[in-house]
Formats: structure tokens, sequence, C-alpha cells
């Protein structure tokens, strides 16, 4: 009987704390609407100055809504410490060319290692989720805004906001944090990135793996549900986001914007023309051109990370060159180019260990490695390529994808995810791509494509590109807004 009351005695002063927490936020928050004569937007990005494509999101969004909304002070939570707020600007005006209208209050917050993955080397989905608790809980203390907006995918920040700050929530959904195919993995007990070949081959391990993850799904799925409303960037993220967080009323598809302009003005080639040059190319004895338009590249983009599956990519073009045998049209005219970031040394040593897969494959001569190049080089090896190689399984969009169909290139992306579902896909009746699944299936869609007609390369590519309009800066600006207008016409009564 003690321990009962006790317990009881310990529940009610939580309560009772957490209820004096409430007011006091709520207080803070109302006074400084007071103050300031309007409503405030708060982003919580503690990555903002990391330039990918979650940040466009974030200055994208940022940008459409200070120009509808002229009355409303907007503010970013970051973790970038190591910078100021014109740099982080300035930063975002270099990788995204957004210059915003107005200006924007930085938070810095001092936690950010609670976020990392590096930090819980076990239990990390756990780890990182209850840190964000407390990350979150710092920016709160900070300011107390009157909307809430999650752009990093950080659910369990979204109840702290909504009932102890009395902020209205928004969220915008890039990847789940756990998704049902996760659970799958675990359950087929097969070794991927993130499921480890020990746990893999150890059934009591796995099922207690499994266990751990339906735990988690279901508070991911409590603390996502918070949110008023709800963006995410793909149809694969919808169906997950819907099973998790079970509020379809209020979740939406919001595209990520993609900055094509660069790629569209760029005429599509005269496939008759390059004909030619192979025509040329065939009576060439000495090898030249190995690196030049006449040899056919297949171009991959992304960063060197497990889950880009590029051993998948160089196995897949050992094949190709198999089946294509040697002679000009062959081996020798055929070059597999990796383009890509390393972010750290783990990156690094994984670069080195598929320069050793394409030494053991006996393909190195025709296999380039190109990494952290200038955007006009990346330009330039899009535009001269045949075909654009994607294989990350379960691809939450792929902007790489939608790249290099506005390129011109012709996509070969893995079958799943959002390349499947949002990307490449036919349209208004066209194919604007191809996709596969396995080493054959990649292989042998690569012959496929170099032994397609001059014009039926040339009728995807402007099917590709015409596709892409979908994933414009302007249409992703027009699909925010329209999201969040109902939140935002509440804030200004």
């Amino acid at each position: 009987m003690p321990c009962i009351y006790l317990s009881l005695v310990l529940t009610l002063l939580i309560l009772l704390i957490l209820l004096g927490l409430r007011v006091w936020l709520q207080g803070r928050r109302k006074s400084r609407r007071a103050q300031d004569g309007g409503p405030a937007v708060a982003f919580f990005h503690p990555y903002c100055n990391a330039g990918g494509g979650g940040e466009r999101v974030l200055w994208c969004s940022l940008r459409a809504l200070m120009n509808r909304y002229p009355n409303v002070s907007f503010v970013v939570y970051t973790g970038d410490n190591g910078v100021t707020g014109e740099q982080i600007l300035e930063g975002a005006r270099q990788h995204f060319n957004i210059t915003l209208p107005r200006p924007v209050t930085f938070i810095f917050l001092r936690h950010r290692r609670l976020v990392e993955a590096a930090s819980y080397p076990h239990f990390t989905l756990l780890g990182q989720s209850l840190g964000s608790m407390f990350l979150g809980s710092e920016a709160l203390t900070a300011f107390v805004p009157d909307l809430y907006i999650d752009s990093m995918g950080y659910a369990f920040t979204i109840p702290i906001f909504r009932y102890l700050g009395g902020c209205k929530a928004a969220s915008y959904v890039h990847y789940p944090t756990v998704s049902t195919d996760m659970l799958s993995v675990v359950r087929e007990r097969n070794p991927r990135f993130n499921n480890a070949d020990f746990i893999s081959r150890n059934p009591v391990l796995s099922a207690l793996k499994v266990v751990y993850y339906c735990c988690f799904a279901l508070l991911y799925g409590l603390a996502g549900s918070c949110s008023d409303v709800v963006m995410v960037n793909s149809t694969w993220t919808l169906r997950h986001i819907l099973a998790l967080w079970r509020c379809p009323s209020r979740t939406i598809i919001v595209y990520p914007p993609c900055d094509v302009r660069a790629f569209l003005d760029i005429p599509l080639e005269d496939e008759e023309e390059l004909e030619e040059d192979w025509e040329e190319l065939g009576s060439e004895e000495d090898g030249k051109g190995g690196g030049d338009r006449k040899c056919h590249s297949i171009v991959s983009v992304g960063q060197f990370r497990p889950e880009k599956d590029h051993p998948l990519q160089i196995r897949a073009f050992r094949k190709l060159l198999d089946r294509k045998g040697d002679g000009p049209r062959g081996r020798e005219a055929l070059r597999l180019v990796l383009i890509g970031g390393c972010r750290n040394q783990e990156d690094e040593d994984r670069v080195l260990m598929l320069q050793g897969l394409c030494q053991e494959l006996g393909i190195s001569d025709r296999v380039n490695f190109k990494l952290n190049i200038p955007f006009e080089e990346l330009k330039r090896e899009l535009v001269n390529a045949t075909i654009g190689l994607h294989t990350m399984w379960n691809e939450h969009f792929g902007i790489g994808v939608v790249e290099c169909m506005a390129a011109g290139t012709i996509v070969l992306a893995h079958k799943s995810g959002g390349p499947k579902l949002d990307i490449v896909v036919p349209h208004e009746g066209r194919q604007t791509g191809f996709l596969a699944d396995s080493e054959d299936g990649y292989a042998a869609a690569m012959e496929t494509i170099l032994a397609m007609s001059p014009s039926a390369k040339l009728e995807i590519k402007r099917a590709a590109r015409e596709s892409v309009g979908r994933f414009s800066d302007q249409e992703f600006e027009a699909c925010f807004l329209a999201a969040t207008e109902s939140l935002l016409n509440e804030l200004e009564q």
C-alpha cells in the first residue's frame, strides 16, 4: 500500500508540474504576441545549414509564407552554432538561389548532439527520439510560437509544442522514422544496412527487434497524430504515415521542390547526330573517346551511403559489359560514372571498398568515381549521360532521379518507393523511364535502353522532361500554402 500511495503522489506531482509549465508557457506566448502585435510561426530544423533537399523545403516554405502573410513573424530553431544567422541565409542563397523577402529570427539550440545517431550506438531510434524531446523542450522554453512546424521529421517534438506550449502544429515528413517495410525486413531476417548480420542470423534477436520496432512504431504514431496538418513528400511516405499516424483527413502529399531550371534550358540532344558519331567511332581502332561524348556514360548521383546500394550498380554494370562483349560498341564504348559526396571518413572508406569491388570484377578501367564535384561539372555529366542510374530500395522520393529526367537522361531507377509511385510514371500516356530491382533486371534494362532507336529515346526524354514540372518550386509553394492556409487564417483572427 505505501508504494501505491507514493506512486499516486508522484503522479499527481508530475501532473501539477506539467500544468504549471503549460500555464507559464502559454502566458509567455500571449504576452509575446501582445508585444509583437501579430502571430509567430516557428520551424524546427536543427540542421538548417546542411544544404540538402530538406533544407530546400525549409527555405521555400519560409519564402512562400513570408510573401503570403506580411503580418506574421518567423523563427527557425537550429543547432548550427558555428555560424551566424547571416551566414546561414547566405548559404541558402548560394546553395539554392533563395533569398527571403523579410528577416527571420534564428534560435540557436545548444544540445543538438542529443539527436545525432552517433550518440546512440544501440537503440538508436529510441535514443534520437527521446533526445529530440529534450531538444524540443529547449526550443519551446526559448521561444513559444503560435504555429509550430516540424520540417525535419522529429515527430516526438509535436506533442510538446501542442500540449505544453498550446501551439498549433504542422509537420512535413520526408521519411517515416520507422516503417512497415523496416518491420518486414526484420521479420524476414533479411540483412540490410539497418539490420546487422548478427541480428538477422539470430531468431531470438530478430524477434526482440521486431517487438522493439512495434513498440516504437506505436509511440511514433501517437506522437505524429498530434499534428493539426501533416504534409508528406511522396505516395510511399503517405502510405506509411497513414498506417502509423492514422489521421487521413489531415494528411496531404506536397512534393518537395526540385531546382530543375538549370537543366530545362538545355536542348535535348538530336539522337540522329549521335548515331553519326557512333558510325565514326566504329571505324576508330585507337580507343580514343573513352571519356568523350561518343562513349555511352551511365551516371549515378547520390551520397556514398550504404542505403544507396552502389555495389548493385557496379555488379549490374559488370553484367551489362558481359552481355555487350568487346568491340567499339561493346565494353570500350561504355563507362559507369559514380558521382556523390562523402560526409565523413566512413563514407570515404566505403568509396575505397567500392573501388576494390571494381578491381575484383575486372572493370576498374570502365568505372569513374567523382567525389564532391561542383554543380557545373555535375550538370555536364548529366547532360552527356545516356542513362541515369538509381538503385536505392524504397527511396522516399528521389530528387536525383528528377534532376536526371530534367537533364534529358533516360532514367533507370529502383522499382520501389518514390521513383516507382511518383516520378518514373507515365506522363500523358507516354513512358518516362525504366524500373528494375535486381542485377539481371538492371543489366537487361540498360541493354534495352542502349539498343533503342534514336527517335524512341528522344520521345522518352521529352516525356520525362515535361513531367518534372510537377516538382518545381512554384508548385511546391502553391501546395504548401494550400495545406497550411487554415492554420494561418486561424492565427490571424
